[in-house]
C-alpha cells in the first residue's frame, strides 16, 4: 500500500489524473474502472482536457462497477448517468469503449472481464460508512464476485434521498455492484479520499482490522493499492 497525501482537494484530483494517464497511455488497450460521485469530480476535469479529442485514448475502455437501476424505467442507471455527466460526454468518449455493468449482464460480468485482459486500473472512492463500490458495512461478503444486493429496510430511503431525489417509487428491489473478491481481481486499485467527513473511515481503512464492518479496509491486502488522500481525510491517520 502506497500513501500520497496531499495540501488539499485541488492537488488531490491532480494529483490522481496524472496516475490515471500513467496507465491509459499505455500502447495497448487498457480496461479501467471508474467511480462516479462528488470525489472525482475535479479529477474527471483535469482528465477531459489530456483525452478529449486524443486517438491515442481510444485504446481505453471503461466500465462502471456499480449500479443501481430505476424501478419501472428504462432509462440508464443511477452510476452510468452520473459517469456520462462527469466524464464519458464531456471528453467524448466513444459508445463502443463504454462497457456498462446492469442487473442483466452481472452473471456474465466476471467471465467478460477476464476475456477482455481483466482490469488494469479501478479507480475508487471511499464512503464515510468504509463502504466501496456497492460493498456496504456488515452485508458484504469478501468473497463474493459480481453480485446482486436486496435493497430493503432503511436503504430504501438512503438511496432514494442520495441517489433519486427523494423519489422512494423509482427505488429498485436490487442493485448491482463488484464485490471484494471482482475488486482484489483488479491488477491495480486506486482509492481518492478528500474531505474530514471521510477521516475516520480511512483511519479505519489503513490502521483498523479487516472487517466487514469495514468494508474497504480489505482493500489493504491488494497487493498494489495506491491512496490519494487530502490532508483532510488524512488528519486522524498516526503516520
Amino acid at each position: 500500500m502506497k500513501m500520497i497525501v496531499t495540501e488539499d482537494y485541488e492537488e488531490m484530483s491532480l494529483v490522481a489524473s496524472h496516475h490515471v494517464l500513467g496507465y491509459i497511455t499505455a500502447p495497448r488497450r487498457v480496461n479501467l474502472a471508474v467511480t462516479a460521485g462528488s470525489t472525482p469530480k475535479r479529477m474527471y476535469e483535469h482528465l477531459t482536457a489530456a483525452v478529449k479529442g486524443k486517438a491515442f485514448y481510444d485504446r481505453v475502455h471503461y466500465y462502471n462497477f456499480d449500479e443501481i437501476p430505476f424501478r419501472g424505467q428504462s432509462r440508464e442507471g443511477v452510476t452510468i448517468s452520473n459517469l456520462r455527466q462527469l466524464f464519458f460526454t464531456p471528453a467524448q468518449i466513444k459508445e463502443e469503449n463504454i462497457h456498462k455493468l446492469t442487473l442483466d449482464n452481472a452473471a456474465q460480468h466476471d467471465r467478460q472481464l477476464e476475456e477482455a485482459g481483466g482490469l488494469d486500473l479501478m479507480v475508487l472512492g471511499l464512503g464515510a460508512d468504509g463502504h466501496f463500490c456497492g460493498n456496504l458495512p456488515n452485508t458484504t461478503r469478501f468473497h463474493d464476485q459480481t453480485v446482486e444486493v436486496p435493497i430493503h429496510g432503511e436503504m430504501i430511503a438512503l438511496i432514494a434521498n442520495s441517489e433519486m431525489g427523494g423519489d422512494i417509487s423509482a427505488v429498485p428491489n436490487s442493485y448491482v455492484t463488484m464485490g471484494p473478491r471482482s475488486v482484489m481481481a483488479a491488477k491495480n486499485l486506486l482509492l481518492i479520499v478528500s474531505g474530514a467527513a471521510k477521516a475516520h473511515a480511512l483511519k479505519q481503512v489503513v490502521e483498523g482490522p479487516v472487517s466487514v464492518q469495514v468494508p474497504a479496509s480489505v482493500l489493504k491486502l491488494h497487493p498494489s493499492l495506491v491512496i490519494i488522500a487530502d490532508k483532510a481525510a488524512a488528519a486522524e491517520l498516526q503516520q
